[in-house]
């Protein structure tokens, strides 16, 4: 029986431009302990027909059809019973728990608020159930960590809060939008098992939106692929997988980067390459420590660790949360203190440098962040954000005097000439990286650190932008520090690739090396962590994955 039945539905949003249909006549239904997983690029209306079934769409939005869940039409319920069934019947998973998550109180009181919207129920009673469903979703010591704020938990654990929270009533039907995307492989593993276990213990309906095809194969039984507003291909996941029909989603799955496609790329790289090795960056024994407070110890994020990066090499550096790669971008980039060890960077010695002693380096070295529209000023133009190295660094006397240099800049990225007049908030996720990029070789670096730059692009925009790093690295030459947590995108793009664990560098070779035959246990965690876009060989390596201890409950 169909927990949720939506039948031709349509959703337009009035704007300044004129209406803009999002969703065009789409019929979708999920069963009891289903598995849907609704998939498509940026601005296919995946997101806006999931929240369409909770009503959580915006006063511009005009609806028709039907959202028929467990009996009601959502669409024609009154406010009150709209909110009766938003959590008793329906709940939502949000992409970042940080923000779903009240920063001024407890998770145990952000847990009971729910309970206590939807019934009479005292406050031990909501506390005592409050535990009982934060060890449900894998939260160690639920009696004492009810009473903790969300700060004091990891990024992992803060969604298993998030999950709590839409699974404390009992909804027949959760909506989980991107709920993985901001997190490590190994936690993401976890997440997913928790939301599988969901399915099959409880027989909980998801509606699972995500651009990960490799969080698809692992989860869903069914997939629903939209395109440009419509429905355009739906199957049970093997059957997609294995035999997809319309031209979109066989481009759609092509884009996915895979496993073993890097060392042929980093073995024509390297031919190219003559020469003696120039390093550009030399770590040895490097330690970062963060000074305690209030009394308390400091904090080592960075131990011991050493590494080189070669003039013209890119250098892959992966690993969870809080194994320090931010920290070491960071530090080389000189925003971070070297505290031990010994940092060169371009010859400079960051160990005790002084500010003017880093100045002649900044204009050596470009950073793309992984979101670039917290980076870019939201009141200057894109020509305006691009032009400000140039600006800074007195290589023009203005913005508009560096107009002709942009211009080739976002030609160089593969962005019309037009759009350098635009705002940040007027360009897609996928242009606005192209244009971090653009303003990270405005300087001609020789050296760019990239923070994440794809993590949060769909699989196609995440393709033509890694197309395009690899494109600019071969012709300008730079040494590149690239950061991810994603293996098969530093696979594919990197000459070599260290592994970070806890502080500490584990392990460190070619992709063939690292990813073909790793020797550390966290490596192969981390290897056996990452979904594929294949449902058959994912199952296995979910097995594999318990074999190796891979599950916490971080």
């Amino acid at each position: 029986m169909s927990v949720v039945d939506i039948r031709d539905l349509n959703v337009t949003f009035a704007t300044d431009g004129g209406d803009v249909r999002a969703v065009d006549g789409v019929s979708l239904s999920v069963d009891a302990g289903e598995v849907l997983a609704i998939v498509g690029e940026s601005g296919s209306g995946k997101s806006v027909t999931a929240k369409t079934i909770l009503r959580l769409l915006p006063e511009t939005a005009t609806s028709s059809g039907a959202v028929v869940l467990t009996g009601k039409d959502v669409l024609s319920l009154s406010p009150a019973d709209l909110r009766r069934t938003r959590g008793e019947d329906v709940a939502m998973v949000f992409q970042e728990p940080s923000t779903a998550l009240n920063p001024v109180y407890t998770v145990g009181w952000q847990i009971a608020e729910g309970l206590r919207a939807h019934g009479r129920m005292s406050r031990r009673e909501a506390r005592t159930k409050a535990i009982d469903i934060l060890r449900t979703v894998g939260i160690p010591d639920p009696e004492r960590r009810v009473d903790y704020y969300p700060h004091q938990f990891s990024g992992g654990q803060k969604q298993r809060v998030v999950i709590a929270m839409a699974l404390v009533l009992r909804p027949s039907l959760i909506v989980a939008d991107e709920p993985t995307t901001a997190l490590d492989v190994t936690v993401q593993a976890e997440i997913l098992d928790l939301l599988r276990s969901l399915r099959d213990d409880f027989g909980t309906a998801i509606v699972l939106i995500t651009h990960n095809m490799g969080v698809v194969a692992d989860l869903a039984d069914r997939v629903a692929v939209m395109y440009q507003g419509k429905l355009v291909e739906q199957a049970d996941a093997r059957t997609l997988f294995a035999a997809p029909q319309h031209e979109y989603t066989k481009r759609l799955l092509a884009a996915v980067p895979k496993l073993g496609e890097g060392p042929a790329r980093a073995a024509a790289r390297a031919a190219e390459r003559t020469g003696e090795r120039e390093d550009v960056v030399v770590a040895r024994n490097l330690v970062i420590e963060y000074p305690g407070r209030l009394g308390r110890k400091g904090f080592r994020a960075v131990d011991d660790v050493s590494f080189s990066i070669a003039r013209g090499e890119v250098l892959g550096l992966v690993g969870e949360s809080g194994s320090g790669k931010t920290t070491i971008g960071r530090a080389i980039a000189g925003l971070t203190r070297v505290t031990g060890g010994s940092l060169s960077v371009l010859g400079t010695e960051l160990l005790g440098a002084r500010y003017r002693d880093l100045a002649p380096l900044r204009p050596e070295i470009g950073f793309v962040f992984q979101d670039p529209a917290t980076s870019f000023n939201p009141l200057l133009t894109i020509a305006d954000n691009v032009a400000e190295p140039l600006v800074v660094h007195s290589r023009a006397e203005s913005a508009q005097d560096a107009r002709a240099r942009v211009d080739e800049l976002l030609e160089a990225v593969q962005l019309p000439r037009h759009f350098g007049d635009r705002f940040p908030h007027e360009l897609s996720g996928g242009q606005r990286q192209r244009a971090s990029l653009a303003r990270a070789i405005a300087l001609s670096p020789t050296l760019l650190i990239a923070d994440e730059p794809t993590s949060a692009l769909d699989v196609s925009v995440q393709a033509r932008v890694l197309e395009l790093f690899a494109e600019l690295q071969r012709d300008l030459g730079f040494a590149a520090l690239f950061i991810s947590h994603d293996l098969a995108v530093v696979d594919l793009l990197a000459d070599r690739i260290a592994v970070l664990y806890a502080g500490r560098l584990v392990e460190e070779g070619t992709g063939a090396e690292v990813l073909g035959a790793p020797k550390h246990d966290y490596t192969k965690r981390l290897l056996a962590s990452l979904p594929v876009p294949d449902p058959v060989a994912q199952a296995e390596r979910r097995l594999e994955l318990a074999r190796l201890g891979g599950r916490s409950t971080s």
